[in-house]
């Protein structure tokens, strides 16, 4: 077990706000147990902590560690992090190269950056410090079995038992799941989803001269598959290459990422790592919290539908999961339990979850007609700049047809 520096001072301050001394019966009840210590479970864990509560970040593998992700940090991830983070940076964009299925490729740039590129393994590491200054303690190589909030293992109505594979229960007001899109705490939720897909992605070394050929542009490729599209993302000597679509369609997922590394001239690298994974999308009626559980990010099935964009979803909705987690941490009662989860639950469904619902609608126009899409970012410079600001976090998909009725009226003339 790690302490954070000045975390001492912090439970000297939490103790003072706090109901109850911290203690049960001899054993530490912490006031947020969040599990995971990806970007949602480290914004949960920071934003808990800065309100002055005892918090603990449960980690099952040890930091720095590989992720599966484009890493695109676009304008909404960038206005979701704790004040002074410093982002590590690899690349930053300011060109998009579109193609269809590897034909029609047509390049847009912008004087201003798009959006910046980060590896996983330093990015997530960085937030999880972030959280341990605010006053966090992180342990890692600590794998969950379950939660109870009934039972033996809970000594009264406003505990829950946060049970370690090696027998080891914690107790804590509140638990935050976001261990990721196969979430125990999810499950323990009763998760929904709606919207499944396969991720396959090779980060490939290369040499300076093909570094410098991407360096500051990335390529969007529409896939042949429904629904499905590639990427490379240049992160100076290295370029992340990917494709994603539906599951289901494994072996073919497979075969487009093969065939797209050989049409870039790639296929005569080695990867350095070769990975996959999956994405997960709620359902509309899915539940976001159970008790005093609150889910977020991928353990939540909260992503965008469209481009599977999730790191600016697991920033925000673990930012706010750690602020109700705090207040559900200090209700007395079953009702005032059950209103604060309500409100965590508005909070997502009126911000990330109509982006959600605009996502769904994009995907499904997407899966049916992928040429549209690729004339009007090519060829039509009002979707262009849409585009462009959404990167950049000077509007969203919610904001556009909210804003512009020409946008709404324009997926309705698509969809049908």
């Amino acid at each position: 077990m790690r302490q954070a520096a000045g975390s001492e001072q912090q439970t000297i301050v939490s103790s003072e706000n706090s109901s109850d001394d911290g203690q049960d019966d001899g054993q530490q009840v912490w006031d947020v147990v969040v599990v995971g210590a990806g970007p949602a479970g480290a914004s949960a864990a920071y934003a808990a902590a800065v309100a002055g509560r005892r918090v603990l970040l449960l980690e099952k593998a040890e930091l720095p560690r590989y992720k599966t992700c484009g890493g695109g940090i676009i304008g909404p991830s960038r206005d979701a992090l704790p004040p002074g983070f410093e982002l590590p940076f690899r690349d930053r964009i300011h060109a998009v190269t579109f193609s269809l299925e590897g034909r029609f490729a047509r390049t847009r740039r912008s004087k201003q950056m798009l959006f910046g590129l980060i590896n996983r393994p330093e990015f997530d590491h960085q937030l999880v410090e972030h959280a341990q200054k605010a006053g966090a303690e992180l342990r890692t190589g600590a794998t969950v079995s379950r939660v109870e909030q009934h039972g033996s293992a809970v000594p009264d109505r406003r505990s829950v038992a946060v049970v370690l594979q090696d027998g080891e229960t914690l107790l804590a007001r509140a638990v935050v799941g976001a261990d990721g899109s196969a979430s125990r705490i999810g499950a323990h939720v009763g998760v929904k989803l709606d919207q499944v897909d396969l991720g396959l992605e090779a980060e490939i070394p290369v040499p300076e001269t093909v570094a410098e050929d991407w360096k500051g542009r990335v390529l969007i490729d529409w896939g042949p598959l429904p629904g499905s599209y590639g990427w490379v993302f240049p992160k100076g000597d290295t370029l992340t290459v990917g494709v994603i679509s539906a599951r289901g369609e494994g072996a073919a997922t497979k075969r487009y990422l093969e065939d797209f590394i050989a049409r870039l001239g790639l296929a005569g690298f080695e990867p350095s790592i070769s990975s996959g994974h999956l994405t997960r999308c709620r359902a509309d009626d899915s539940p976001l919290s159970r008790g005093r559980v609150l889910v977020c990010g991928d353990a939540a099935g909260l992503l965008e539908p469209w481009t599977r964009e999730g790191i600016s979803f697991a920033l925000r909705s673990g930012r706010l999961a750690g602020e109700w987690a705090v207040r559900i941490a200090e209700a007395h009662d079953a009702v005032d339990t059950r209103r604060q989860a309500l409100n965590y639950a508005f909070a997502i469904k009126a911000g990330l979850g109509v982006e959600m619902s605009i996502g769904r609608r994009m995907l499904q126009i997407f899966e049916r007609r992928p040429g549209v899409f690729h004339a009007a970012l090519t060829g039509f410079r009002p979707a262009w700049k849409a585009f462009a600001g959404i990167t950049r976090g000077s509007t969203s998909l919610g904001d556009m047809v909210r804003s512009h009725p020409m946008a709404e009226r324009a997926l309705s003339r698509i969809d049908r």
